[in-house]
């Protein structure tokens, strides 16, 4: 192999974007209403969930990476893989409104199986918001999130 100053700009050029991307990542502390989330790197907070009542439910964190072309059962267990779980049909609204420049513009599987119909399952365009359900074997995206409840709220 020749070694050509081109090749060399290239390469430094990769990694100067790796070590970009790797500083992004590093682990931070998000603070809010007097509560501090340690968010692990590739982490982002994604806000507050609140339950059916309007009332505070948890605080959601979208976890790092992403699973593509899975069925809903493989996208769960990837979910339980990365130690979180699928965003229920709320929490993706909430990722939807407030992260959507961290999703791809295709359907991602949600944690929730259609009442009535357990192979099926609700899923989430995150190209325009659009909820549906659909066959537990067709292959979608996933990403996991994980929910942090204070001791105190």
């Amino acid at each position: 192999m020749t070694i050509t100053l081109d090749a060399i700009k290239t390469e430094h050029a990769r990694l100067g974007d790796m070590i970009s991307a790797f500083e992004k990542q590093a682990a931070s502390e998000f603070v809010i209403g007097g509560t501090t989330i340690k968010l692990n790197p590739g982490e982002r907070y994604a806000g507050i969930a609140l339950d059916e009542s309007g009332a505070f439910s948890h605080h959601l964190i979208l976890l790092p990476g992403e699973a593509e072309d899975v069925s809903w059962p493989d996208a769960c267990k990837w979910a339980d893989e990365q130690l979180g779980g699928l965003p229920t049909r709320r929490e993706q609204a909430l990722l939807f409104a407030n992260l959507k420049s961290e999703f791809e513009e295709g359907a991602y599987w949600s944690g929730e199986i259609r009442a009535g119909n357990s192979g099926w399952a609700w899923y989430q365009y995150f190209d325009d918001g659009f909820q549906n359900r659909n066959f537990q074997g067709l292959e979608l995206r996933a990403r996991a999130v994980r929910r942090f409840i204070p001791s105190v709220i």
